[in-house]
């Protein structure tokens, strides 16, 4: 997708808001454009004072929400056979699959949410979860909670960065990584703390 770059670019610098919705939209859709690369060009135009930071959070929570629930329908209709059988023409490969299938494999319905902040699994696990016609209303709690912070952050690096932007680019997957770690971290402190007030009662 490297080559559409620019072509991506244009179209953010062009339609602003409503252009990231709808990459956010298609990324989520399992379309691999990376969300370093929306988020972070929205986040150095709020830098540069032609978009706010609320509209291009909701532009790029709702594109991410939608794109989500397309994919889950699709998982959830047409199933794994159809998935590896028409995927490739829309650029999606059967071994990101695999990985984003392993996860829910591994974690269920929690990895709906974790997932969304790793690379290349929070582009595909709503397959999966489709896949395994998971309560929808439980996918749309942990979609909406689980790229909240990630969309945050990333406007918030575009923004601190502001025309150096493009280093996500290159160091995407290790912000990732390490944002995930650390909410894991926080979600381990904040269960601990919860346990011990309950024994201290």
């Amino acid at each position: 997708m490297s080559q559409f770059t620019d072509m991506f670019l244009q179209f953010i610098d062009s339609w602003g808001y409503y252009a990231v919705a709808i990459l956010m939209g298609l990324e989520n859709a399992c379309i691999p454009i990376p969300s370093e690369l929306i988020l972070g060009f929205a986040g150095y135009m709020i830098f540069a004072g032609r978009m706010t930071f609320t509209m291009a959070m909701v532009a790029g929570m709702v594109g991410g929400i939608l794109g989500s629930a397309f994919a889950y329908a699709v998982g959830h209709y047409g199933g794994r056979p159809f998935v590896d059988k028409y995927g490739k023409y829309f650029f999606v490969k059967k071994s990101h699959v695999d990985i984003a299938q392993n996860w829910f494999d591994k974690y269920g319905i929690k990895a709906v949410f974790f997932s969304r902040m790793l690379p290349v699994v929070r582009t595909f696990i709503s397959l999966p979860a489709g896949f395994a016609h998971v309560d929808m209303k439980k996918f749309f709690i942990y979609t909406f909670l689980g790229s909240l912070p990630w969309t945050a952050l990333i406007l918030v690096i575009g923004m601190m960065l502001g025309e150096g932007w493009k280093v996500m680019m290159e160091v995407g997957h290790e912000i990732s990584l390490a944002f995930a770690v650390i909410l894991v971290v926080i979600c381990l402190v904040l269960y601990w703390q919860c346990k011990k007030k309950k024994s201290a009662k």
